[in-house]
């Protein structure tokens, strides 16, 4: 057996497993994170592309507009690594590499996907474009992938982009932050996009959009149980409801099921019961205050040295330091 077939065969496993966790817990639940599919990234891009998603226009500015600023924010001598984790298409990413490039600093660029088609057409896409630039792409899960790091002789930035920390509740937003931590060598440092509070609808409006697509996003996960836990999902018979609360910064996104029904999981031998408008909660996307991430990083070893905002405020790349 090949190291990438038993890297499969085990993250099956561990998606069957979280399924059944989920679906069989008092109050059902679906981890984000298996969104991400080949064919639930293929959504994801048509929803960075609708004008009421902010997040990918605002850390696309930052990273258009202020790539000078945060490469001399780094102080890294050369060469060093850039290590993106959950890279998907790299479009904001590539603003900070072309800058890099095109002033001939000695980076290493290395994207870590669960996606094998992102990685292919991420690495197609930087080589045709910019084909000095040194790629290392790398399939598979990034907390197991990012302990190559510790072995590295070049400093390294991380980059963990699009808010994603948001999709954490904070006792795990903390858990994935040490984690990260104990993988950098002293002196890395850690570029961390952070979702803004702002005016409600603008937000509500990113989430619950009149397009159906974050609907589509979700419900692809039950597609995606079906086709690997030989499930029957039956899609009509869901729905997808999403809210956005100000006072805690929380969105939080549901399937809703709109009948009374029971599922099978013939892969595990398990039948599902759904009650009539049954919740199912899939995602958090938290929004945080300046102060909350000040505290955050203090809160996890980190030293944040500068946060870059877009110009309207909505979004920031903070970029924190592993001291000790």
């Amino acid at each position: 057996m090949t190291k990438n077939n038993a890297l499969d065969i085990e993250m099956k496993n561990t998606f069957a497993q979280d399924v059944l966790k989920g679906l069989t817990a008092k109050n059902k639940h679906l981890p984000s994170k298996y969104f991400y599919d080949d064919n639930g990234s293929r959504i994801f891009q048509e929803i960075m592309n609708m004008p009421e998603y902010y997040p990918t226009n605002a850390e696309f500015e930052i990273l258009s507009m202020q790539s000078k600023q945060i490469y001399k924010a780094l102080k890294f001598s050369e060469p060093f690594n850039i290590i993106e984790l959950g890279a998907g298409d790299g479009f904001k990413t590539f603003k900070l590499l072309e800058y890099l490039v095109n002033h001939n600093v000695d980076v290493h660029y290395i994207p870590i996907d669960i996606s094998q088609e992102a990685m292919d057409l991420l690495s197609n896409r930087l080589t045709e474009k910019l084909p000095s630039l040194k790629i290392h792409p790398k399939v598979g899960d990034y907390f197991e992938i990012l302990k190559g790091n510790l072995e590295s002789d070049y400093p390294s930035m991380l980059l963990f982009l699009g808010g994603n920390i948001g999709n954490y509740q904070e006792e795990k937003a903390k858990e994935l932050l040490n984690l990260f931590n104990k993988n950098m060598k002293v002196g890395d440092k850690l570029l961390i996009g952070f979702d803004l509070k702002k005016n409600p609808i603008i937000i509500h409006n990113a989430y619950y959009d009149a397009h159906g697509i974050t609907k589509r996003f979700n419900l692809n996960l039950l597609i995606r149980i079906n086709r690997e836990l030989d499930a029957d999902f039956k899609i009509d018979d869901f729905d997808f409801y999403s809210y956005y609360n100000p006072a805690t910064g929380n969105v939080k996104s549901y399937l809703v099921s709109l009948r009374k029904q029971t599922v099978e999981l013939k892969n595990l031998n398990k039948s599902i019961d759904f009650d009539y408008d049954e919740l199912v909660w899939t995602e958090l996307s938290k929004k945080y205050a300046i102060e909350e991430i000040h505290n955050l990083a203090k809160q996890t070893d980190f030293a944040l040295n500068s946060n870059f905002l877009d110009c309207k405020h909505f979004f920031t790349d903070s970029l924190w330091e592993k001291m000790a």
